[in-house]
């Protein structure tokens, strides 16, 4: 679906005040595009403003959610640009201010939409410079951008502010790809750690979410939701809620909700609704569902097809054959999903918790009936979502309920509410029959992956003879075989599917390093011709402070790694397994990370701790209880996150790698948890775990 034009060229200056305008040409997908104004050419994805006074505005279709990008997306543009860090404003997430974007998910931005805003920035650098060469009489080439200022090259005085280059100016430039971008031995933003600039607010709690936002009039919705998945409304009895003062009953498209300018009688008179439910439940449960997975026809993919996959697993000198499982994981972000909309003459406006923006304005429109650009979607500050607010429900509620009684109205969900509906991440299974062969080297890599997708799944290993194939996939566009897989949605979770991949890869081949008694960082460097993956691994073991020995040697220690997002992880660990418990206790993790140009190493190495401790969740105790389409887990009182106490010391190690472009930083760590984890605990055991979490009870009981 192309998005529609943008304003034209006059309405376009008119709004932002005239200035120096840059926008960047990406060459992308026409999905993935669109008009900054007409009479340009079409392919543009960003762009940034230089204004009278000197400030640059950068206008970007991403969202902060706690990454981060706030900050380094302003890095990016104060170092090609020449100007301090606090002289650029940051719009993020607005339909009606901000260029197309698909959604802030995958660890795209500085890796994706980074270059775009660097090139954009070194463009208005050299239309800069052009205007003060004629300003000053002087060739270009003697002209230096720093500081908000073009100066003449030792002779600091001669010099014109970016302010007065600016003024009267309605310039727009397009650049492609191919701007001279400043090298990493000339960074002075890009590289360091500054405060973050939306640090302030969020520890005084001036920081706006979309609960935060008040509108005059506005009202406090709360929806009947079934009790199941499986469920179907046959009647409901509102008489008792409607006897309340001021409470309104809303029932459109299918939804039956209450509204009341105080959220807490908004509470009471939903209690008071009376409803009977049809269910039609079925025989899926937490264990009987990868048989399911397994059994249900799908779509299939072959990845990887190379070598004599059967010839060289007759000959070979030992063969592994293993099933890895996975449940289902809820999202669980602090803030729940919530929106504000305002519908009225013909226009809306919706404030919502969204990683998609663009996308819910679509939605929005299609649902109302409206035109694109008649729906505007702002995002302030998001409060975590981690793949779970790419799909905005109450966004699309909001809308409804304000069309209908011409009034703002705010949806937010309550905790039970969010893990009902919340898109988890799939349970999944993985089969691998690898073997070694005479030479004690990794001869065959059958490996099958049902419900998990493609991520994670790429073999960096050196394997001569090896099969990949990809049944089911992570979408919120599942078909109609793939629909019936799971009970409820499920959808992206940080790092969708490279989770459950990476920890039966790494399993596999720690499982595969012990049989042959080889140390297993010698085992895997053995296999490894990919040199970026090999000094992360050997940067993490000098880091830990390895000394080899076969597995299990009773240490506790564990290896793994991954590629993901184009960025290269190894991890090594330190657990301790009481064995009357059945508790795991993390002791230590080292994380190396080769992600190419460092942006903010300090933003990086939280990043890497955030997705270690994320990831504790999902290898320890995080599965989702379920009774065919009944959700069991609706707080945190029975779904365990990590605590405090349960966060190891955490070291990491950014393996400097200056010679590629900024790679992503949100995700790849979290793709090593389970895998390190497991194998740390199998060295200290002797027994290996095939389903995730390993829990206390697996622990005790393995099998």
């Amino acid at each position: 679906m192309k998005p529609p034009p943008s304003p034209g060229r006059r309405d376009f200056f008119r709004r932002i005040g005239g200035g120096i305008v840059v926008l960047v040409a990406l060459d992308a997908p026409e999905s993935f595009s669109q008009p900054a104004f007409r009479g340009y050419p079409e392919d543009f994805n960003a762009y940034l403003v230089i204004g009278r006074d000197s400030r640059v505005t950068v206008f970007s279709g991403k969202i902060e959610m706690g990454q981060g990008v706030l900050t380094s997306q302003a890095q990016l543009v104060a170092e090609e640009l020449g100007v301090d860090l606090g002289a650029i404003d940051m719009v993020l997430g607005d339909t009606a201010r901000c260029p197309w974007d698909m959604g802030t998910f995958g660890s795209l931005t500085i890796r994706m939409f980074g270059p775009a805003l660097r090139a954009a920035a070194a463009q208005a650098r050299l239309t800069l410079i052009t205007l003060a060469s004629k300003r000053l009489g002087v060739p270009a080439g003697r002209l230096v951008a720093r500081g908000g200022v073009v100066s003449v090259d030792g002779e600091p005085a001669r010099a014109a502010s970016y302010g007065e280059l600016s003024q009267g100016a309605a310039i727009a430039e397009v650049v492609g790809r191919k701007a001279v971008l400043r090298a990493a031995s000339e960074f002075s933003v890009m590289g360091r750690s500054p405060l973050r600039l939306d640090g302030v607010e969020k520890v005084t709690g001036a920081a706006k979410f979309a609960a935060d936002i008040r509108l005059p009039g506005m009202l406090h919705a709360r929806i009947v939701r079934p009790p199941s998945h499986d469920a179907r409304l046959e009647r409901i009895d509102t008489s008792g809620a409607e006897a309340i003062a001021g409470v309104s009953v809303v029932r459109i498209e299918g939804l039956v909700a209450v509204l009341h300018e105080d959220p807490e009688t908004a509470d009471q008179a939903l209690e008071r609704a009376k409803c009977d439910w049809k269910t039609t439940p079925s025989a899926l449960t937490p264990e009987t569902i990868f048989e399911h997975l397994m059994a249900t026809p799908t779509g299939r993919r072959i990845t990887l097809d190379r070598g004599d996959l059967a010839g060289a697993r007759a000959s070979a000198s030992a063969r592994f054959e293993s099933v890895y499982r996975k449940g289902y994981v809820a999202h669980a972000p602090m803030e729940t999903h919530t929106a504000l909309a305002d519908v009225r003459d013909g226009k809306a406006t919706i404030w919502a918790s969204t990683q998609t923006p663009f996308p819910t304005r679509d939605l929005v429109a299609q649902r109302l009936k409206m035109k694109q650009d008649d729906v505007r979607v702002i995002t302030p500050y998001v409060g975590g979502g981690f793949g779970g607010k790419s799909a905005g429900p109450q966004a699309i509620e909001a809308a409804l309920l304000s069309a209908a009684t011409r009034r703002p109205v705010q949806v937010a969900f309550s905790r039970a509410e969010e893990f009902f509906y919340d898109t988890f991440d799939p349970a999944c299974v993985v089969r691998i029959a690898s073997s070694l062969g005479r030479d004690g080297r990794i001869a065959t890599w059958d490996y099958e992956v049902f419900a998990a997708g493609e991520r994670g799944s790429e073999l960096f290993y050196d394997v001569p003879n090896a099969r990949i194939e990809i049944r089911g996939r992570i979408s919120y566009e599942a078909s109609p075989a793939e629909s019936r897989l799971h009970p409820f949605a499920v959808g992206p979770w940080r790092a969708p599917g490279a989770n459950m991949n990476v920890f039966a890869i790494e399993s596999q081949i720690d499982l595969m390093a012990s049989a042959a008694r080889e140390d297993p960082v010698a085992f895997r460097l053995k296999h490894l011709s990919n040199r970026r993956v090999s000094r992360v691994l050997e940067a993490a073991a000098d880091e830990f402070g390895w000394t080899p020995a076969a597995a299990p040697s009773g240490r506790g220690v564990g290896v793994a790694c991954s590629i993901d997002a184009g960025t290269c992880v190894a991890a090594i660990a330190k657990v301790e397994v009481d064995r009357r418990t059945g508790k795991v206790r993390v002791a230590r993790i080292v994380c190396a990370q080769d992600m190419g140009i460092v942006v903010n190493p300090t933003g990086a190495t939280m990043q890497i701790e955030g997705a270690l401790t994320m990831g504790l969740g999902y290898t320890l105790t995080e599965e989702l209880r379920f009774r065919s389409g009944e959700v069991l887990d609706r707080n945190f009182d029975t779904y365990a996150l990590p605590r405090f106490r349960d966060v190891p010391a955490i070291e990491t190690v950014l393996v400097r790698n200056d010679e590629l472009a900024p790679q992503g930083g949100g995700e790849p760590a979290i793709t090593v948890a389970g895998a390190v984890i497991a194998n740390a605990v199998f060295d200290a055991t002797g027994v290996r775990h095939f389903r995730l979490p390993i829990t206390t009870a697996r622990v005790l009981a393995p099998g």
